[in-house]
């Protein structure tokens, strides 16, 4: 989500010195039934990661599937990557972002995932695995998730096709920012629509953030390019002179009171929204359906400049094995079946097998979200609310076009550890 260079191809305990300069339907017949359905009850996998995937709705299903017993321990992006990194032996299955991958990876706390065990991999679409839905799609600044994805000879992590693979694919999506159409102009996407909108003056005093490091700079960083306050040589890997110039700005813009608050969850944001506290910030997509089905009309703006672009990996613990890890494996597995895919487009996040989430997807669901056509009624989000009115059409088009304008994935830059120092002294101030 940095100062971690390139991969090393070192030993554990190399990768532990890192850590320390460091800040921070599948079901029983892919697994073997011994191994998970044993006649004792007390088996339970456990699963780290964010309140984004983590659903208690998810959980349930996933046991009734699945046979055995599952527990979920959701926490915001920066904690849950920390336990992550330093403490692998509390958990089997870690879920988060691709961005984590270089840390979780250099510090040795997942191990690698056999391509063979994964039963639907032919069927996970390019964009993980060439990071391009279509061959002149263009890919976007920063670690794009097929950089990451292979396990090379070396031990390192690249794109070279090889036969374990680092994480496996599942949900993702394109962010960018929600705005007030009661009081904020409509602005036209990818044309008018911009992240410079964050730092308007006529928005003074009413600017939500995401509080959260690796993801928030990105979108202030797009926004002061955009207003021509700054020029990165690489918007994906910014140096710490950059970093510095990018925060002076920041800094000055909060000192006069620009920003009314920094978010730290979908609910928070829903809340900054709802209350008038902002008119316009940085958003998840489950937040704008949210608001839209409370009646408040929130736009999921398509920046003229593009989005920031994430992609979420399931990885296995390198202290799971056994009994766990065949449970670990089918736990990732069921994932790719369709029904996770199905629930999760209901939030406005796409899944690396489209079509097996369709099968679970009415064809008024499928059409809005997928192909970004107009809803031919009202469409619900997971929780069985409105989400999408009658007629709407899904900001930024299709799932083609959307990540065809992808500016920026969330990387973990070079300056990442220095990154953070300024973030802090920006919450701080």
């Amino acid at each position: 989500m940095d100062e971690y260079g390139p991969l090393a191809n070192s030993s554990t305990s190399s990768r532990r010195e890192f850590l320390r300069g460091s800040s921070a339907a599948v079901a029983s017949w892919l697994i073997s039934p011994p191994a998970v359905h044993a006649s004792k009850n007390d088996f339970v996998l456990r699963v780290l990661g964010t309140d984004v995937t983590l659903r208690e709705d998810i959980r349930r299903q996933a046991e009734k599937d699945l046979g055995f017993r599952i527990r979920f321990e959701p926490g915001g992006s920066a904690t849950v990557l920390q336990k992550a990194s330093m403490r692998p032996e509390t958990f089997d299955v870690y879920e988060q972002w691709s961005n984590s991958i270089n840390i979780l990876w250099q510090a040795n706390a997942i191990q690698p995932i056999s391509k063979d065990r994964i039963a639907r991999w032919n069927e996970i679409n390019s964009l993980t695995k060439s990071g391009k839905l279509t061959p002149d799609m263009p890919i976007g600044a920063g670690d794009a998730p097929h950089k990451l994805l292979h396990v090379q000879a070396d031990d390192s992590l690249g794109a070279d096709d090889s036969p374990q693979i680092s994480f496996v694919p599942y949900v993702h999506n394109v962010d960018s920012f929600g705005y007030n159409t009661s009081i904020v102009p409509q602005g036209i996407p990818y044309e008018t629509e911009s992240w410079g909108w964050l730092l308007d003056n006529r928005f003074h005093g009413r600017v939500g953030v995401v509080n959260e490091p690796a993801i928030g700079i990105f979108d202030l960083a797009l926004a002061a390019q955009s207003r021509r306050l700054i020029e990165f040589a690489d918007i994906g890997n910014l140096t710490r002179i950059e970093v510095d110039q990018l925060f002076e700005i920041l800094m000055d813009y909060k000192l006069r009171g620009h920003f009314s608050g920094l978010w730290n969850s979908v609910p928070q944001s829903v809340s900054f929204m709802k209350s008038g506290r902002v008119v316009i910030e940085s958003m998840f997509s489950p937040a704008a359906s949210t608001l839209n089905g409370l009646g408040i009309p929130v736009t999921y703006a398509a920046p003229r400049e593009g989005y920031r672009g994430w992609h979420g990996v399931l990885c296995l613990s390198s202290k799971t094995s056994g009994r766990a890890k065949d449970a670990a494996y089918a736990y990732m597995n069921w994932w790719l079946e369709g029904w996770a895919g199905a629930y999760m487009a209901r939030q406005g996040y796409y899944i690396a097998i489209p079509e097996r989430a369709r099968d679970y997807l009415s064809p008024g669901e499928w059409s809005y979200w997928y192909e970004g056509k107009p809803a031919p009624h009202h469409l619900t989000d997971a929780d069985g609310r409105i989400a999408v009115r009658a007629g709407a059409a899904r900001t930024g088009g299709s799932y083609l076009n959307r990540f065809s304008r992808v500016a920026v994935w969330n990387t973990v830059m070079d300056s990442y550890e220095y990154s953070l120092v300024r973030w802090y002294e920006l919450l701080t101030t």
